[in-house]
């Protein structure tokens, strides 16, 4: 008799948690509050995941730099983040588990300008914004789609600047240029030539190379065959690293020049002594530079271990935007959990955000008014380099 009477008390017991676990809201967080989740996709693997590592530590720094701050509003926000292994085809399936995921509003990414690209038609598709820290590309924004946004300068403006340092700082007549055949290195190194010969220099040669790729002796041989007086790089550090290291090799010792995709401690642990006389140009600003940056550096050493990256403030200030039109979509939504498409048109509203090392006011086009574009130097065999300038648009 007694066991007959057990069970059916246990049968309504887990009847009544099962109730309750029903009426719980789907989305609620470990301390009650209701969970808004921010994506964050770039390269934590491969030949790019110095610099995707460092967007996503930013990214993870900014939100709980203001987490309290949405707590209050009754919500918390986490970060999902992916790794899209610098891959077009990663990066989309990540696109499409984020886009699949309704509490995830927002991301954060990418690194990678051929990664972002396809990516952001799925985001673009599921009215998920994006705000990238470090994607060049034109195209990224040329499309005008509502949903994609950066904090960061474009090609047709990096490239250039690098062509007048080149030409009118450097004084190069002759110039050879290696590009990684990717949407970012190719399209970077395209504009950088054409200003180029705008100044009047004359490109001796114009050759690829494949990403993952480790032998560059026979491009390099048909460059200093040309007698440069400078050669240049649009591609990131895993190959950039290399092709200073074996230019040098071959005695090479005229500057060696490239984009952000240098601005790496990658970069100096690749190629060593070689680095000396490299000069870069990079969409990210010097943290050192101001007291907020420094302030940041310490904070960011002291949470993660490791010294900042070039985009690691980027990633920050990236997720620090989200998080401005996330806060502007909550207030307009009377305090309740904001639809994408609310997400969206705040993330794009943002005007005049004050971050670490850029102010942000995004165009029609998603594009930042206050993007920079920074000169620097290695002058030695140590990360940062020095910086020489910054250029306004």
């Amino acid at each position: 008799m007694k066991l007959k009477r057990v069970v059916p008390l246990l049968a309504i017991i887990a009847l009544l948690i099962g109730a309750l676990a029903a009426c719980s809201p789907k989305s609620g967080g470990s301390n009650g509050k209701t969970v808004i989740e921010i994506g964050s996709q770039s390269p934590l693997s491969g030949g790019s995941a110095t610099l995707g590592d460092a967007i996503r530590l930013g990214a993870k720094l900014a939100i709980e730099d203001r987490q309290k701050e949405f707590e209050k509003k009754g919500f918390q926000i986490k970060l999902k983040d992916l790794d899209d292994q610098g891959d077009p085809k990663k990066g989309v399936a990540n696109a499409q588990i984020l886009a699949s995921d309704k509490d995830v509003l927002a991301v954060v990414g990418h690194l990678n300008s051929g990664v972002a690209i396809p990516s952001s038609e799925v985001y673009n598709k599921n009215n998920l914004a994006m705000v990238s820290p470090a994607t060049t590309a034109t195209v990224v924004t040329d499309r005008k789609l509502p949903t994609v946004n950066r904090i960061c300068a474009r090609d047709d403006f990096q490239g250039p600047a690098g062509a007048n340092f080149a030409v009118k700082t450097l004084k190069a007549k002759k110039i050879f240029v290696i590009q990684d055949k990717t949407a970012y290195g190719s399209g970077l190194a395209e504009q950088f030539r054409d200003q180029a010969k705008k100044l009047g220099a004359e490109i001796v040669g114009y050759e690829g190379i494949t990403v993952g790729e480790k032998d560059f002796n026979g491009v390099l041989s048909q460059a200093v065959a040309k007698k440069p007086d400078l050669i240049y790089f649009g591609g990131v550090y895993a190959e950039g690293g290399l092709i200073i290291k074996q230019a040098r090799q071959k005695g090479f010792d005229g500057p060696i020049m490239g984009g952000d995709g240098l601005d790496s401690s990658s970069t100096v642990q690749i190629a060593g002594d070689s680095v000396k006389g490299v000069y870069l140009t990079s969409v990210a600003g010097d943290v050192s530079k101001t007291e907020k940056g420094q302030a940041f550096a310490k904070k960011y050493k002291k949470e993660f271990g490791k010294n900042v990256e070039s985009y690691s403030a980027y990633g920050y200030d990236a997720a620090g935007v989200i998080l401005d039109g996330l806060m502007k979509a909550i207030d307009g939504n009377d305090g309740k959990k904001p639809t994408r498409e609310q997400v969206t048109k705040a993330i794009r509203s943002v005007q005049n955000y004050d971050g670490v090392t850029t102010k942000v006011s995004l165009d029609d086009k998603g594009d930042n008014k206050f993007a920079k574009v920074y000169i620097y130097n290695f002058t030695e065999a140590k990360y940062p380099p020095v910086q020489k300038a910054e250029i306004s648009q």
